[in-house]
């Protein structure tokens, strides 16, 4: 289709830009930046995202945004018609709005072939071997260097196509709402608490492998709370995280405020950005955490922190450093589920890290 083009995007030609990030929530919140630098360098574009349904949260009233496009993956359950009126609904949604720019941040085979079909005249991916995809786009980012943070790699996309990148559009924006932060408020306020007087934790993961104990989450808990210090815990409303935080509170002789499954991801984003501290593992309430400025306090075991530590907030990472396998990126030690080198990580060595940002 385009064949490799080496000329950069002329801003004043830029009108309507799509941004493409099919992946998960953090990944997704991640890419912020990318629509924060389009605005910036074309304000009289509009950017749009395409995301998945689920993930939609994470870019829904980000101020450079003009509108959220979403694909939901439960269209693969309802039968072969009704997928494809609904893949025809989104290619018709798209193609009114006439993109003259479409930056597509994975190597999702998606963006090649609506790449094809909504023919932007400029269109940026990673590289990936095929003459399919090397068609597709008119530029082509080289594979990122090891250790460089996934918010940078997101901006190549940009770099590449001749957009200038500042320090100012680095910043990860995540923007609750009124209603998210009124319900934040009011819960929170049901229990006594006050703006940046208590901790918050999330111990759980949408993928296990990357959770500390039940047993050292509650010894980290009893700690803090001798330290005068409120805890509040959440998890995600699924069954492996909901029976993670019921058997941290069955571990503790004080139980913390339990706001399990009771928070949507805006209202989570809005309690967290009232917390004096976060303490979680490499998840997206993580990079909620260090969106909103929370100081935060990540556990790291078999991922990279180097591409995925908290972001431009106060922090300490928390690894092993009697594990040099890691980071593997394996779902646990031999594909177990369960990460050595996450599972032994002393309860001071977290507690000290809480206690500097604490300081």
């Amino acid at each position: 289709m385009h064949g490799k083009i080496a000329h950069c995007v002329d801003v004043a030609q830029l009108h309507r830009a799509l941004v493409i990030k099919l992946r998960h929530h953090g990944d997704v919140l991640l890419s912020a930046p990318v629509f924060s630098t389009l605005k910036r360098v074309a304000p009289h574009c509009e950017v749009d995202a395409l995301v998945y349904a689920e993930t939609a949260p994470m870019l829904v009233d980000h101020p450079a945004i003009t509108q959220v496009h979403t694909i939901d993956r439960a269209w693969k359950s309802r039968g072969l018609a009704a997928q494809g009126s609904a893949e025809w609904r989104l290619l018709n949604t798209l193609r009114a709005r006439h993109y003259d720019l479409l930056a597509h941040l994975t190597e999702h085979p998606r963006g090649a072939w609506l790449c094809r079909l909504l023919k932007p005249r400029w269109a940026v991916a990673p590289q990936r071997s095929g003459r399919l995809w090397s068609g597709s786009f008119t530029h082509l980012t080289p594979p990122a260097p090891a250790h460089r943070h996934t918010v940078e790699s997101n901006l190549d996309a940009l770099r590449r196509i001749g957009l200038p990148v500042t320090d100012a559009d680095k910043r990860v924006c995540l923007v609750p709402g009124a209603a998210a932060e009124a319900r934040a408020h009011e819960l929170l306020g049901r229990h006594g608490l006050h703006d940046r007087a208590f901790i918050h934790l999330h111990p759980t993961s949408r993928w296990m492998f990357k959770a500390w104990t039940v047993e050292s989450y509650a010894r980290l808990i009893a700690a803090l709370q001798e330290r005068g210090f409120p805890v509040v815990v959440t998890a995600a409303p699924v069954p492996n995280e909901m029976a993670m935080s019921a058997a941290i509170m069955a571990h503790c002789q004080t139980p913390p405020i339990d706001l399990t499954g009771q928070l949507t991801l805006k209202e989570l984003g809005a309690a967290i950005a009232k917390a004096r501290l976060f303490v979680g593992g490499d998840s997206m309430p993580m990079h909620i955490a260090a969106a909103m400025g929370t100081p935060t306090v990540a556990l790291f075991g078999p991922s990279d922190d180097s591409l995925w530590g908290p972001w431009r907030t106060p922090h300490r990472i928390v690894a092993s450093d009697r594990h040099p396998c890691r980071p593997c990126g394996l779902d646990g030690c031999g594909g177990g589920k369960i990460s050595e080198c996450l599972s032994t990580l002393p309860v001071d060595r977290v507690l000290t890290a809480c206690e500097e940002l604490l300081a």
